[in-house]
């Protein structure tokens, strides 16, 4: 007894009229598989763990990277970042204490760069209403506003005229802190630093952490970079933040930049840093650590592709009595390859497409409960999950379709 009834019947859409038609050619093999049963569903099952692996990890892969890259958005792709360091080997205390650079000097030595802001940063104690609080004082210049994009909410930012004078510009989370306490800052109020009593004239609006960078001025005071000698005894520019006219001239600039910065500050050790040099190997990392791990669903497909295989060598053997009444009936051996192959199709297709679905799944809650800004889809992992676990399963139901194929009408209905 074999499970299906072939009809041998003219339809135009067979070629030279001849064969079923395409309605029979699709609900056949659904017919064929379903009276596997366990069979056929667990060799769907192991596709579809395969497609659920490459689609998910694909996904989380592209997610990971798009999270890690944005906590270097504001970074922008034109800037500079020069490190200051005492040589080893050598103390302090042998080197001039450098509070400020003449950056309009250095504008026009560095072609390109367009603004740089030298700082001296320290930690220490701040007094306010009756209340004493820890954090950092950043001293810089007035371009430090245009090298870091910074935004006010209240007030003005700092100016070269404001070079002696004891004013003072609070950063976002420092506002955010202070009022969580009951302390209300408004313009014009003062706040002691050290033995002076500082102004303030500006608030500056959220701005972000920046990793490169070695404080954020959402979390610090920023001062005039002259007025950092009224709170430290020898202060020392750390860093130099220059931005670039333009991002495709950023390694001369730099090799400008460090040049000028030296002759500057002799006997220091300058390095210049090139954050989009940076962003562009993070890429590149996370973009293969993506494609190992879409690796590793690959490995996961092959396992479900094996099991297509052997579904498919045990479908064959135990309809040779059918395969040889469908020959001796006028099937041709591409009838017979197509009928099995088709029934591979679908077996893989139902499967790659579950698992797509739940891949996709998967992915959005992983992105959701890790606490990432927001699930974005990755262009290459449904397109890749979906067709290699399709080709996989061809490849795999390939052989066994053939070997029907092969089959000769006597041999068949003699060994069935």
């Amino acid at each position: 007894m074999f499970r299906s009834t072939f009809h041998i019947t003219s339809s135009p859409n067979a070629s030279n009229g001849y064969g079923p038609s395409w309605l029979q050619l699709l609900r056949e093999p659904v017919e064929n598989l379903r009276q596997l049963g366990r069979r056929a569903f667990l060799a769907l099952l192991g596709i579809a763990v395969g497609c659920i692996a490459v689609v998910a990890l694909l996904n989380i892969g592209y997610n990971a990277e798009r999270e890690a890259m944005s906590v270097f958005k504001g970074m922008g792709s034109d800037l500079l970042v020069a490190n200051v360091q005492i040589p080893s080997g050598r103390r302090s205390e042998t080197l001039p204490s450098i509070t400020t650079l003449d950056t309009a000097t250095l504008r026009k030595t560095a072609y390109g760069i367009t603004a740089a802001a030298p700082l001296i940063f320290t930690g220490m104690d701040v007094r306010l209403k009756g209340h004493i609080l820890n954090t950092m004082i950043l001293g810089s210049n007035a371009e430090l506003a245009e090298v870091l994009g910074i935004h006010l909410a209240q007030g003005r930012f700092l100016t070269r005229y404001d070079a002696y004078s004891t004013h003072a510009v609070l950063g976002a989370n420092l506002i955010t802190e202070l009022e969580s306490t009951g302390v209300k800052i408004t313009l014009g109020e003062s706040i002691q630093i050290g033995g002076y009593l500082f102004q303030v004239i500006g608030i500056l609006q959220p701005k972000g952490q920046n990793p490169l960078f070695p404080i954020s001025p959402d979390d610090a005071i920023l001062l005039p970079i002259e007025g950092m000698r009224r709170i430290i005894p020898t202060p020392q520019i750390s860093s130099v933040l220059a931005r670039n006219s333009n991002s495709a001239t950023l390694e001369k600039s730099s090799a400008r930049l460090q040049h000028w910065l030296e002759d500057e500050m002799t006997g220091f050790e300058v390095n210049v840093q090139i954050p989009r040099l940076l962003l562009d190997g993070m890429a590149q990392q996370s973009r293969l650590f993506s494609w190992l791990l879409a690796g590793l669903g690959g490995i996961a497909l092959l396992v479900g592709g094996i099991g297509v295989m052997n579904v498919m060598v045990m479908n064959v053997t135990e309809r040779r009595r059918e395969i040889g009444v469908r020959m001796a009936l006028g099937a041709r051996p591409r009838d017979i390859a197509s009928l099995f192959l088709l029934e591979a199709l679908v077996l893989t297709t139902t499967g790659a497409l579950m698992g797509a679905a739940v891949g996709l799944i998967a992915a959005w809650s992983f992105v959701h409960y890790s606490g990432w800004s927001s699930f974005s889809l990755s262009p290459v992992a449904l397109p890749l999950g979906i067709g290699s676990a399709v080709i996989i399963g061809l490849f795999f139901g390939l052989s066994p379709a053939l070997a029907a194929a092969r089959l000769t009408p006597v041999q068949a209905l003699r060994d069935a």
